[in-house]
């Protein structure tokens, strides 16, 4: 918003309307600015609001910086009619006019008493009782107080504008969940849900307190920026609120959801736990089987029935039936896990008893594969491999059975087997 230059020559007619003109203007922009400022929502809020931390003293000095702005509207304003009068009084005006002319609108012809409302000296230097501007320094002051007080008005009027209301959708979302919270059994001194949804209760709260009572502690100025309200609100408290409430939800629903499939999931682990049951027995009858029938076999013991994990899903049936449903949920997912750990170390221990049995089968299978394999080629009356196969088929069949021993036998057959098998050939080339 800058006039005229630098005090110099006397200014003639021409330059002097051209000049009057330009702070016309001028005054008119000020006038508006000033106006919308009074008018502004923020600062509206911010005289009627009782006001503590930052807010409060950047406000305070703020207030000054406004009247104070006034004040120096109003010299301007007086300064810029005088100017117009003079000029007014002749149409041609005389040298005398235009050297007075001259001073006003480039000298320092603005007197402009301080007083009280003098702000601080960053923005209008020391204070003083009176000080002089011409009409240019006298905008560039204006404009400079305008920026400060707005800053603070636009700033405020953004945080007022954008985390209360946020807050108080929150806290509604948060009242909801408290009931769903409740609805399962979800309290305070009772589950950790409970207690996080008191803290976040307490956090908001206190969060919308200083909000709106100290607006500027929440903003964050951008950086490099020296546009009045270049920022944002900070919301590293509510985004925090919002995310402790968030998870408190799921779990809420997490326990809901258990609500409604725990008959499902508790008749799921009494089948897993039966299985695992079932596959113990299994493995224990086969433990006798192997120790009867196999020698020399080392044979794993094998443990109990799972009653510890049977006691506890007796607890989980009480916690439904009792609608416990925020206990039931985490013993549930522990049980799912250790339900299907027990089938899985009944299964392998079922495999481990077996394996003598399974040895001792794949032995026979080897023997009589051989043995097939014997009479294809026609080398089944062969005195040492009727004699090998009926030694290794007796250990193979009798109980106990060595399986170190009958392996051993059948291995022997099978060497014995293939020295027959690469005998003499006919005339042909075939082997007989």
């Amino acid at each position: 918003m800058g006039v005229t230059g630098p005090p110099g020559p006397v200014m003639d007619r021409d330059e002097v309307d051209r000049a009057l003109a330009r702070l016309g203007a001028e005054h008119k922009a000020v006038e508006d600015s000033l106006l919308a400022l009074q008018d502004h929502a923020g600062r509206r809020l911010l005289e009627g609001a009782e006001l503590t931390g930052t807010t409060r003293e950047r406000w305070h000095t703020t207030e000054g910086s406004i009247t104070l702005l006034w004040t120096y509207f109003d010299a301007y304003t007086a300064a810029l009619s005088s100017a117009r009068e003079l000029r007014a009084r002749r149409r041609w005006s005389s040298r005398e006019d235009l050297v007075e002319l001259t001073d006003r609108l480039r000298g320092e012809s603005v007197l402009v008493s301080g007083g009280t409302q003098q702000p601080a000296a960053s923005l209008t230097g020391p204070a003083r009782l009176t000080e002089r501007f011409t009409l240019e320094r006298l905008v560039d002051r204006m404009n400079e107080l305008y920026a400060s007080s707005l800053d603070v008005v636009v700033s405020a009027d953004a945080v007022w504008s954008a985390l209360p209301a946020r807050i108080d959708l929150l806290a509604a979302e948060l009242g909801r969940t408290r009931s769903l919270a409740h609805s399962v059994g979800v309290r305070p001194g009772e589950h950790p849900a409970g207690d996080e949804l008191d803290a976040i209760t307490a956090e908001l709260g206190s969060l919308r307190t200083e909000v709106v009572t100290d607006p500027l502690a929440f903003w964050k100025p951008a950086a490099g920026s020296s546009a009045p309200g270049g920022g944002r609100p900070d919301t590293a408290r509510y985004d925090r609120a919002a995310r402790a409430l968030e998870d408190v939800r799921r779990e809420i629903e997490a326990v809901l959801t258990v609500r409604k499939d725990s008959e499902e999931r508790l008749l799921r682990l009494r089948d897993v736990l039966s299985r695992a049951d079932r596959t113990l027995a299994e493995a224990r009858a086969a433990r006798g089987e192997v120790l009867a029938k196999i020698a020399a076999s080392e044979v794993p013991a094998v443990s109990g029935p799972p009653t510890v994990l049977q006691e506890r899903l007796a607890t989980a049936a009480e916690y439904r039936r009792h609608a416990q449903w925020h206990r039931l949920s985490p013993l549930l997912e522990s049980l799912e896990v250790e339900a299907e750990d027990e089938l899985h170390r009944a299964r392998e221990s079922l495999t481990a008893v077996t394996a003598p049995l399974a040895v001792r089968a794949e032995l026979r299978g080897r023997l009589d594969a051989y043995k097939a394999k014997v009479a294809r080629l026609g080398a089944a009356e062969d005195p040492l491999l009727i004699e090998r196969y009926d030694t290794a088929r007796r250990m193979l069949w009798s109980a106990p059975c060595d399986l170190r021993v009958a392996e051993q036998a059948v291995l022997r057959y099978q060497q014995a087997a293939a020295e027959v098998l690469s005998g003499p050939r006919d005339g042909r080339g075939s082997q007989w």
